[in-house]
């Protein structure tokens, strides 16, 4: 099948259960509601206006693009794996540019990798999911975009608390603490709280919201145990990523990964103590 009649004959599956007509109307909504959301940011100053407008662009032609692909890649393994190797690269790369910049950026590989592959080995050893590029792309998006906010939102506040609370870490490693142990005292219970949003989504699970498994579901006519099923699954294995990735991300950022050469030792270095004659990383007390 070309992917011209792939594309079509998506399209053609999709038109009974469509919950929202694709229409001009459809198009001319969301060119509005993104400009309101730029003209909001921009406004507001919060100084993400021209992002948001960027992303919305970004987000069109993306899905653009898979809508046109996605039917020929499910068909094959080997590009299934290959797309899911590239969601997990590009997950790597936005998570480690909002954290920090340079090589030290791509240590966010780290958490997003070691939360998701246990759990994806899990789900295909134990038959969960077949091994078919329909259930595995969208079950490998989920979890890997998950791994994604939680590595961000941790290694974000993290650092920060590590850079701006330089004095705390100071007292806890005149207190005979190690460099880990101090940084872990002081960047830990403010990154934690990346674990909320998992949180409360699962909370708040069929009582505010209904997430899109679980809609997307019932659209394509799934009964509502079956759908419930799967969404119940999504959101414990998003608990159990997120966890992991925000565990391993805290621990990177106390131990410097998210830092230039040795940035953070030297901040926490009390004023008595001469700077390590090591190079980074060598002879460290972690």
């Amino acid at each position: 099948m070309t992917v011209r009649n792939g594309f079509w004959s998506a399209t053609e599956v999709a038109k009974p259960s469509t919950l929202l007509p694709v229409s001009p109307a459809l198009g001319v909504v969301m060119a509005v509601l993104a400009l309101v959301a730029t003209a909001v940011a921009a406004v507001g100053m919060l100084g993400y206006g021209p992002a948001v407008l960027r992303s919305g662009v970004r987000a069109v032609v993306q899905l653009g693009l898979v809508s046109v692909v996605i039917a020929t890649i499910t068909r094959s393994i080997p590009l299934t794996v290959a797309f899911v190797v590239l969601m997990y690269g590009v997950a790597a790369r936005v998570a480690g540019r909002r954290i920090t910049t340079g090589r030290a950026a791509w240590w966010a590989a780290v958490p997003i990798g070691v939360a998701t592959a246990p759990v994806i080995v899990l789900l295909l050893a134990t038959g969960l999911v077949p091994p078919r590029g329909i259930t595995m792309i969208p079950i490998a998006g989920i979890l890997i975009g998950g791994a994604l906010t939680a590595t961000t939102l941790a290694g974000r506040r993290a650092v920060d608390e590590l850079t701006h609370r330089r004095g705390e870490v100071e007292a806890a490693l005149s207190l005979g603490l190690t460099d880990r142990e101090a940084a872990l005292e002081i960047c830990r219970p403010h990154a934690a709280t990346a674990l909320v949003p998992a949180l409360d989504q699962t909370r708040t699970v069929g009582l505010v919201t209904l997430p899109g498994a679980f809609v997307g579901m019932l659209l394509g006519g799934a009964s509502p145990v079956a759908a419930g099923a799967v969404q119940l699954f999504v959101l414990i294995a998003l608990l159990a990523v997120e966890a992991t990735a925000i565990v391993v991300t805290i621990e990177l950022a106390a131990r410097g990964r998210f830092s230039h050469p040795d940035t953070i030792a030297e901040a926490a270095r009390p004023w008595w103590r001469p700077p390590s004659r090591h190079p980074p990383g060598a002879g460290s007390r972690t």
